[in-house]
């Protein structure tokens, strides 16, 4: 007897053996350049994920962050996934990635399953930024990607940092104690680096300058969104979405609030891959 369970109008195949439930697991890889990503799902639920740095060498990130992920599902290998999708810069590159799906495609995807009414994304990755515009369905109605400089990325973020001498999380926490932004004029990273070191020999406070950078990247993402069309629901994915200066500058230019996500928005890649992947495998194996 098979066992079959519906999810989004597709039948599944779940199990011929001895008319037991037999639960089936998917994964989804998102192979950044900053961070690699692993998410488990089931029919209806995530299971497991997990985030870590990236290694430099895309097949050593997948395997170790793949690993967290199996091993906080409770499973014993690899072997007990169905599927196992990539996406990300580095999804090319690794052996056991079974297909690769892109990033706009993957970050669309699960940050519609977190949130239906999201009708904007607004991914900032490590060297990339997104803005993706959905219908009501989750399907992809145009998308912008700045891909060819720094400005609007997690890069960026870095190269200011090493400009005010402090960490990410402080570059953050100093500009949420300015009322005050002092504008960065320059959009790439080498250029605004070295306007910052001019504001801070002039003697400009330091909260106003980490403030002013976190604005300049607003506008360069606003600028971007504007031409995609904006529509509330709003959300920001990727491993900037939990830098609360920047979405405060957000919010500021977009005149309301970004909408919440029901999972941690840096897995949205990982998690519309695993979904997307679990699709995939279901339409497949109908009977």
């Amino acid at each position: 007897m098979e066992w079959v369970q519906h999810f989004h109008e597709n039948v599944c195949a779940l199990s011929e053996a001895k008319g037991m439930y037999k639960t089936m697991y998917y994964c989804g890889c998102d192979l950044g350049s900053a961070t690699g990503k692993a998410v488990i799902v089931d029919e209806e639920k995530i299971i497991s994920w997990a985030v870590m740095n990236s290694k430099g060498n895309p097949e050593k990130t997948a395997q170790i962050v793949l690993e967290k992920a199996i091993a906080k599902a409770g499973l014993d290998s690899r072997e007990a996934l169905s599927t196992i999708v990539g996406t990300g810069y580095g999804r090319e590159g690794v052996s056991f990635i079974q297909s690769n799906i892109s990033e706009i495609t993957c970050h669309a995807h699960g940050a519609f399953w977190m949130n239906t009414k999201v009708r904007t994304v607004i991914d900032i990755g490590g060297q990339d930024c997104k803005v993706i515009a959905l219908n009501n369905q989750g399907k992809i109605l145009d998308f912008m990607m700045n891909d060819k400089c720094a400005a609007g990325t997690g890069r960026f973020f870095e190269a200011m940092g090493r400009a005010l001498d402090c960490t990410l999380e402080e570059l953050s926490e100093l500009a949420l104690e300015s009322d005050n932004p002092v504008a960065i004029s320059k959009q790439c990273s080498v250029f605004a680096e070295s306007e910052v070191v001019t504001l801070i020999n002039k003697g400009a406070d330091i909260h106003d300058i980490a403030a002013g950078i976190h604005d300049s990247i607003a506008r360069r993402i606003f600028s971007m969104a504007n031409k995609t069309g904006i529509n509330a629901e709003v959300v920001l994915t990727g491993g900037c979405a939990q830098n609360q200066a920047l979405i405060r500058s957000l919010e500021k230019r977009l005149n309301f609030k970004l909408a919440p996500l029901s999972e941690n928005p840096q897995i949205a890649g990982a998690l519309g891959a695993a979904l997307l992947g679990r699709d995939a495998y279901c339409s497949n194996h109908v009977k």
